[in-house]
């Protein structure tokens, strides 16, 4: 490589066991005085599957196959990977990373599009991890957001065209994403919406996809599940359960529950998916299926390795092809002034449009 020493893997984080849940909540929610009670009963969620969050695990499987991938195709890049929530922390994965001689590393974040939650949150925690290591933290880049790169539009086809084939004929395409504030949706992207807007095209990709792989054209929507705060402030809609309801009322014949919006598996797709929407299936008589995540699949894993190979030669200068899929064109590589601002006001961030200060402040 001739920018980059290392990939960071940057992820959200999760509890691995039933003492982590409640100090892994209280760290998610830090700053916002929600009531212990309430923190009680979201760990009820994780002690469903024994304390445990899929997500780490998920992520060192990522972390294992990409530096397989990586090794096999010569790259030469050493994977690291840090966590905004839980262990391993970013400030251990960069206080490492300085001890190993990085001097400059890309960061893959688990999620793919724009949105406060989703990209510039994390380029805040980078920047507070930055600071707190202090001198010799390397300096650190953010890839692209890749919702529409093919390596991941591939995998969502595949797994929908697997779960359809459990499903009597003329099932419906449920998307499904983690939902938000209309407020944060408003202001994702540097024009607004690109949330939502993210969200439908990959959804037009894969049913497309579907389409040329079936022969067959089935019907689709796009859905949200895990709506949290206050009852008054409006977020994204319907929600995946009340949308089975509408179809079950409809006659639809199935549903595959198609989990866009995440990477891999973590609780939002093991609890709200797996366990609340198949419950409410189940009780509506409705067949369902919930198609896989993107995870390890070799076509992302490879689609990784492109898009570190891409950011390096644009780094470098040189002419690059920047693989998309659909309208919307690839992403940009640096975030433009004032996209995806944190509601609660300014924040250092590293990884965007402030680019000389994340050189000045990751060396």
């Amino acid at each position: 490589m001739k920018t980059y020493d290392a990939l960071l893997l940057v992820s959200f984080g999760g509890p691995e066991g039933p003492d982590d849940v409640i100090p892994f909540l209280r760290n998610v929610t830090r700053g916002r005085d929600i009531p212990a009670r309430r923190l009680a009963a979201v760990g009820e969620h994780y002690g469903s599957f024994g304390g445990i969050s899929p997500i780490n695990a998920r992520n060192r499987g990522l972390r294992d196959a990409l530096e397989k991938d990586f090794a096999e195709q010569g790259l030469g890049l050493p994977v690291y990977w840090g966590n905004r929530h839980w262990a391993p922390y970013l400030t251990d994965a960069l206080a490492r990373m300085r001890a190993d001689g990085v001097r400059r590393a890309l960061c893959l974040v688990t999620s793919a599009y724009a949105s406060y939650s989703g990209c510039r949150a994390y380029r805040e925690s980078l920047a507070e991890a930055v600071a707190v290591v202090g001198h010799g933290a390397p300096r650190l880049d953010k890839i692209r957001h890749y919702f529409n790169h093919p390596g991941f539009v591939a995998p969502l086809v595949d797994a929908t065209v697997e779960a359809l084939a459990r499903l009597p004929k003329g099932a419906w395409l449920v998307f499904v994403t983690h939902s938000i504030p209309l407020a944060m949706d408003a202001t994702s992207g540097p024009d607004g919406g690109a949330y939502v807007r993210q969200h439908r095209s990959v959804a037009d990709l894969v049913a497309a996809g579907v389409t040329e792989a079936t022969g067959t054209r089935s019907p689709w929507d796009l859905v949200y599940c895990s709506r949290s705060g206050p009852p008054a402030v409006p977020w994204l809609e319907p929600d995946v359960n009340d949308h089975l309801a509408a179809l079950a009322a409809d006659g639809a014949p199935g549903v595959a529950v198609v989990p866009i919006g995440f990477v891999s598996d973590h609780m939002e797709v093991r609890y709200d998916l797996d366990t609340e929407a198949a419950a409410t299936a189940a009780r509506l008589g409705l067949p369902f299926a919930r198609a896989a995540t993107v995870g390890t699949d070799p076509a992302f894993v490879a689609a990784v390795r492109q898009l570190v190979v891409e950011r390096d030669r644009v780094e470098a200068g040189e002419p690059t092809p920047r693989p998309a899929l659909g309208q919307l064109g690839p992403s940009y590589d640096v975030c433009p002034a004032g996209c995806c601002p944190n509601p609660s006001g300014p924040r250092p961030a590293l990884c965007g449009e402030d680019r000389g200060g994340t050189g000045t402040l990751g060396r």
